[in-house]
């Protein structure tokens, strides 16, 4: 066994014993793939890692940016309690109405709002709209602009939130100083914003799975 298929089969084997089968979730991975979504979805490890996070952080008003067919989402807003709201932004109509149908399907339709529209944008409405700060958000669109949904995060945080940024070590590529990625140095630009920001505390933590070699960091705001 290769170290991937290792990878995979542990994923299963951990799986199977603390992430019990939810038809619900099945049918939304089931439906995106059907409209053929990019398979960006977090594997179901992560998604109870978001769970329990929001769950620990007694979140109530979550961020998500980057919806995709909302699989992350419900995971998210699953782990509100009663009063909570989660506000999920996407660039794509066609995700969007996915995600929207998947939302209902799971019957979260009333504690979650997706907004369509380039992220950038969405952002500056929520300002805009003087909302509330987040306790909790969850970037995980597309990584060229991680810089600046990191500043919009903070911006719309207050001491104690907590921000994820997902995918953030691409097979190792991280590295690679020289990488024409703009994904790759998108995120080197995330963490050189993160490490040189006096109001958060932070790291990252490296992952394997099904979902191969990647990361995550986490920044805890701080004043």
């Amino acid at each position: 066994m290769n170290h991937v298929d290792k990878w995979k089969a542990v994923d299963e084997y951990i799986t199977d014993l603390l992430v019990p089968t939810d038809p619900i979730l099945n049918e939304v991975l089931q439906a995106n793939a059907k409209a053929d979504l990019p398979a960006h979805d977090v594997s179901s490890t992560q998604g109870k890692l978001l769970q329990l996070l929001v769950q620990i952080h007694r979140a109530q008003n979550i961020l998500e940016i980057g919806t995709l067919g909302g699989y992350s989402t419900l995971w998210l807003a699953r782990a509100l309690s009663t009063g909570g709201r989660l506000i999920t932004l996407e660039a794509s109509e066609k995700h969007a109405e996915i995600a929207r149908i998947n939302i209902e399907r799971a019957k979260l339709s009333d504690v979650v709002h997706v907004r369509t529209g380039m992220a950038i944008d969405s952002l500056q409405q929520i300002a805009n709209e003087n909302h509330e700060p987040f306790d909790f958000i969850f970037i995980d669109a597309d990584k060229q602009n991680n810089p600046a949904y990191f500043e919009w995060a903070l911006k719309l945080s207050k001491p104690g939130s907590l921000i994820i940024g997902d995918n953030v070590v691409r097979e190792g590529e991280v590295l690679d100083t020289s990488s024409d990625d703009p994904r790759v140095q998108g995120i080197r630009r995330f963490y050189e914003l993160i490490a040189n920001e006096p109001r958060v505390t932070a790291t990252a933590i490296q992952t394997v799975g099904s979902k191969g070699y990647d990361g995550f960091v986490m920044a805890l705001v701080t004043e």
